[in-house]
C-alpha cells in the first residue's frame, strides 16, 4: 500500500509522529513535506498529494494542518480526490466504508498523536463497502458544476 503524506507547518509534529507510528505496518510512505516548522501555505502541498493519489488508484493520502479543514478544501478541488476531515475513529471507519475517501485530513491543533495514530490505522484497515454507497460515490465523481 502506498501512502502520500504531507503537511504544512501546523501539522509537522503530528505528521512525524504518524510516520513513526506506521513503521510497524506494511506500507510504503512517501513524505512530501514540509520538513521544517516554517510558515508554509497548505494549498500546494494538498494539491500535490491529491494529484498523486488520483493518478494511483492503489494509493492513499494523509494531509495534516492545524485543523485539517484547509487541506481538505484544497485537496477536494482535484478531480477524483475524496478528502475527508476526521477527528474520531467512528468517522475514520465510516468515511472509508461509505464514502471511499482516498485522502485523510486531520488537525494537529485538534487531536493528539495517540488518537491520530488510531484514526490512521482504522482508516487504512477499513475497506469501501460498495453497494448502495458506490452509486452515491459515482454521483459525486461524475458531478459537473453548471456554469
Amino acid at each position: 500500500m502506498k501512502i502520500y503524506i504531507g503537511c504544512d507547518h501546523g501539522g509537522l509534529h503530528l505528521k512525524e509522529q504518524i510516520i513513526s507510528a506506521l513503521s510497524d505496518v506494511q506500507v510504503d510512505i512517501e513524505d512530501l513535506g514540509v520538513h521544517e516548522a516554517i510558515s508554509t501555505d497548505y494549498g500546494p502541498i494538498a494539491k500535490h498529494v491529491a494529484e498523486l493519489v488520483v493518478t494511483n488508484e492503489e494509493a492513499f493520502g494523509i494531509l495534516i494542518c492545524g485543523t485539517g479543514i484547509g487541506m481538505s478544501i484544497m485537496a477536494n478541488k482535484v478531480k477524483g480526490a475524496r478528502a475527508a476531515v476526521v477527528h474520531d475513529t467512528f468517522s475514520a471507519k465510516a468515511t472509508r466504508a461509505h464514502n471511499d475517501a482516498n485522502i485523510l485530513c486531520m488537525g494537529e491543533r485538534v487531536i493528539g498523536p495517540g488518537l491520530a495514530t488510531d484514526i490512521v490505522k482504522v482508516w487504512l484497515a477499513t475497506q469501501f463497502e460498495g453497494g448502495r454507497h458506490k452509486r452515491r460515490i459515482d454521483y459525486i465523481c461524475n458531478f459537473e458544476r453548471e456554469e
